[in-house]
């Protein structure tokens, strides 16, 4: 008789769905995947989504994304639950009070622009992420777009991002990861809970095709912390993955290219 197999961490990406594959909802799947755990999905907005931009947002009624939600968690429970795209306040409403009651770690990606400048969440719905979203987040990963949307805060240099982390942290989230890589130079990324303070440092690639980046780093950050990992861990290893998915990031389309999430599970071309 085989023995069972074992269960793999169980990940729940709440998020919107990227039609093209490179971001959202498929992007937090892949990565699951490529890291070894249960990928489960919770679908908040259908959009109309390719390499050149957003064409189209269609949001799910509270009630759908609030039954998604616990067919999944009563029944096969959950690790880490990761979020991203919540375009209403209806919806970061709804999300925030049933993350309060789930007890596993939460990953927030505050999801405010996508790569082509396409407004993702509406204006009256920022509050709503700075006083019932962010407070029930383990770890926050705005990028400095979504910094200045929720604290008025511009980064221009390392200062700033840790200006920014205390305004984010003002909000209730345990940890903070500000994500520098708007600003030139190195990609660096600050992660910090206002006490220990940790500087994530990777080259700059010379690779344009970098849609979904934000998803894949938040996603990776809620696998390692279903894995167990303490958080900066987590974070460190998420930026390692990330920093190899950008390298393998490809052409697709007539615009920015996705990311590879499969990099790192594929054998090394043969050498010649």
């Amino acid at each position: 008789m085989t023995a069972p197999a074992p269960i793999p961490p169980r990940v729940l990406t709440v998020a919107g769905s990227d039609s093209g594959g490179g971001a959202g909802i498929q992007a937090d799947l892949k990565t699951m995947l490529a890291l070894g755990t249960h990928g489960m999905s919770v679908l908040t907005v259908v959009t109309a989504q390719n390499s050149l931009g957003v064409q189209g947002a269609w949001e799910l009624p509270a009630d759908a994304v609030r039954a998604q939600y616990r067919s999944v968690v009563d029944d096969i429970g959950v690790q880490a639950v990761k979020t991203g795209m919540l375009s209403s306040a209806a919806l970061v409403d709804t999300v925030a009070e049933l993350l309060a009651g789930t007890g596993a770690p939460v990953v927030v990606d505050p999801v405010g622009v996508s790569k082509h400048g396409d407004a993702l969440l509406a204006a009256e719905a920022l509050d709503s992420v700075r006083t019932k979203l962010l407070p029930v987040a383990t770890v926050a990963t705005p990028n400095l777009d979504e910094v200045t949307q929720l604290t008025g805060v511009t980064v221009t240099d390392e200062p700033g991002m840790r200006r920014a982390a205390a305004e984010i942290l003002s909000y209730g989230p345990r940890w903070v990861v500000i994500k520098g890589g708007h600003l030139p130079g190195e990609a660096v990324d600050l992660l910090t809970d206002g006490g220990e303070e940790h500087w994530f440092r990777a080259p700059r690639l010379d690779n344009r095709h970098t849609h979904g980046t934000g998803c894949t780093l938040a996603s990776a950050i809620a696998c390692g912390l279903a894995r167990g990992q303490d958080v900066e861990t987590a974070v460190r290893g998420a930026k390692e993955y990330v920093t190899g998915a950008i390298r393998a990031g490809f052409a697709l389309g007539g615009g920015i290219g996705p990311v590879d999430h499969g990099w790192a599970t594929r054998p090394a071309p043969a050498s010649h």
